[in-house]
């Protein structure tokens, strides 16, 4: 028989919060956590938003030689590791007496490869590039730092899946100890935020362009979208089988059911309906449930026209109009590959205290999609089931379902 899988901890580093709390009287209240950033003005940005997190100060907690090998990601999902593995009552010296593995999400590393490019083109002198340059440029510099900083000597692998990688980390987290190959995993997601990472999507054109009104430039589903907010951080959950979590007396905060997952299998960055659709209904197979039985949806939507239109047809196609829907980057911006991992701990949060978090700046929807069971206003509501959509560039999808626990 498969095991069951259990969150016992959480933790989030996030332009609405840098812990839990923050985050969830910012989901409550709605508040945005976009502002202008300047320095990407004199980049030369088309849209200098941002969602921004402060920048962490590490020196009273790490060593000088663990620091240097860190990058902004690394130090953001160090941080939300700490408040995950505190709620999940794990102790160093618990961590460190059983076998503990991780699975992070991370797909870029831009600043770190840029700084140690730019010392070899202006100094001609690789010895002066530093020792290390190196662990903050390779992809799996996130699940290399924290493994060696808690003493990890489970799994430990980096989820390049790029705006799902939060997503399936935690979906392969959950099949590992599922199938008992694991009973103890950190799972989440990392993303940077310096202007490096977001040049070229800045290029393309697909930023919001409303930077008169920051807080407003975010709006999922609205008819008056204009493109995405970048935005970064790190969210991080403790996955445990549930006889683990019940052996040593642990907190259960939620349990996952679910996971799906699907290539579109064309356009590599024009999402379609067929492949999200078929990770929500996998998702919902894996977790033996009928549509019905979902009653929030927390939806990949990223504020950019087609792809909220096609996400929004998956769901009805899947669910119909009934399940509550709304989408946390109207709050947050997209923060890429730490997004799936974020909303796993928004949505929780919200089960765990009774209500709904809204899709702020949702006037009207496109006409097409009103069938949803958009939530423009934050609702009180009980629920005991959600699903969390993740989609990403090369046609990648993720669809988690989650439960409150249950003995």
């Amino acid at each position: 028989m498969s095991k069951r899988v259990v969150i016992t901890g959480m933790g989030i580093y996030s332009c609405i919060g840098t812990n839990l709390e923050e985050v969830r009287n910012s989901l409550f209240e709605g508040r945005s956590g976009i502002v202008i950033d300047k320095e990407r003005i004199q980049f030369g940005f088309k849209s200098p938003l941002t969602g921004m997190v402060p920048a962490p100060d590490l020196k009273a907690v790490l060593s000088r030689r663990q620091r240097i090998s860190m990058g902004e990601e690394s130090e953001y999902a160090y941080l939300a590791t700490v408040e995950a593995l505190e709620q999940a009552k794990l102790r160093e010296e618990d961590i460190l007496q059983r076998e503990m593995g991780i699975l992070y999400g991370n797909d870029s590393v831009s600043k770190a490869v840029i700084e140690t490019t730019d010392i070899v083109r202006d100094k001609r002198d690789t010895q002066l590039i530093g020792s290390g340059a190196i662990f903050k440029s390779m992809n799996s510099t996130v699940t290399m730092n924290l493994a060696t900083i808690f003493g990890l000597s489970g799994v430990n692998m980096t989820i390049s899946a790029a705006c799902a990688s939060g997503s399936h980390a935690i979906g392969m987290g959950f099949m590992f100890i599922q199938q008992g190959l694991q009973d103890l995993i950190i799972c989440g997601g990392a993303q940077e935020i310096n202007p490096y990472a977001m040049a070229s999507f800045d290029g393309l054109g697909v930023f919001a362009t409303d930077i008169d009104h920051p807080e407003q430039a975010s709006r999922p589903f609205d008819k008056r979208r204009t493109g995405l907010v970048p935005s970064g951080g790190a969210a991080t959950v403790i996955l445990e089988s549930y006889e683990s979590a019940v052996k040593r007396g642990a907190p259960i905060v939620a349990e996952v059911v679910g996971y799906g997952f699907s290539s579109n299998g064309g356009h590599i960055s024009t999402p379609n309906i067929e492949g999200p659709a078929k990770a929500m209904r996998r998702a919902l197979v894996q977790a033996n449930l009928r549509p019905q039985d979902v009653t929030y949806i927390n939806a990949h939507a990223t504020s950019t026209p087609l792809g909220d239109a096609n996400e929004a047809k998956a769901i009805l196609e899947v669910f119909g109009g009934n399940p509550y829907v709304s989408s946390t980057k109207s709050m947050t911006g997209h923060e890429c590959w730490m997004a799936g991992a974020s909303e796993i701990v928004y949505s929780t949060l919200m089960m765990q205290h009774g209500f709904i978090a809204p899709n702020i700046n949702l006037v009207e929807p496109d006409d097409d999609i009103k069938e949803l069971n958009f939530v423009s206003h934050a609702i009180k509501q009980e629920f005991d089931i959600y699903l969390s959509n993740s989609f990403g560039f090369g046609g990648t999808n993720s669809a988690l379902v989650v439960k409150k626990f249950n003995e």
